[in-house]
């Protein structure tokens, strides 16, 4: 059984991680998301669980309104051939959360592990960062530091790279 909101913060607490939460509605996209967001200070994410022609899984964590060119994002992040997102079965057996849900801090379910994390560069130059607490109805923000920190015990070295671009925009479920 995956690891819920409770163990996370437990975790965070192991790891000396403070953290700061705020309970909102539920929101399942970026779009949805700009009210909560207007509240928070800091870097807002979107999130994409890619997979690659080898099934190769990637978790790209970039801001809320970065551009992100899924026709060469493979280029950049190391993947074999162009990605697709991953199925919400993959999602919740590897992260525990659903579409509209996905976050890195889900990675403290992926105990093998099988996902690379993939930051982008931008989005690391803020001082605080914001992503669901394993659940859409919350905003959880750590320092952008902690966020590393998080990811290295969990068993994840983050490549930052810059991923996004300029280009087309998608709008993927979750943020």
């Amino acid at each position: 059984m995956a690891l819920g909101r409770a163990d996370l913060f437990a975790y965070f607490d192991t790891l000396g991680i403070a953290s700061t939460t705020y309970e909102h509605r539920a929101v399942f996209t970026v779009a949805e998301s700009h009210d909560v967001k207007a509240q928070l200070p800091g870097g807002h994410s979107k999130n994409l669980l890619l997979k690659d022609k080898k099934d190769r899984l990637f978790l790209v964590v970039a801001e809320g309104d970065a551009a992100i060119d899924l026709k060469s994002i493979h280029e950049k992040i190391g993947g074999s051939g162009r990605v697709t997102f991953a199925k919400p079965d993959v999602m919740l057996e590897l992260l525990g959360v659903t579409p509209g849900s996905v976050t890195p801090f889900g990675l403290i379910n992926d105990t093998e592990p099988r996902i690379t994390v993939v930051l982008d560069e931008v989005m690391m130059r803020h001082d605080i960062l914001n992503f669901h607490p394993l659940e859409n109805t919350a905003t959880t923000s750590v320092a952008a530091g902690d966020l590393i920190k998080f990811l290295r015990a969990t068993g994840h070295e983050p490549l930052v790279v810059p991923v996004s671009n300029g280009k087309v925009v998608i709008e993927p479920t979750g943020h």
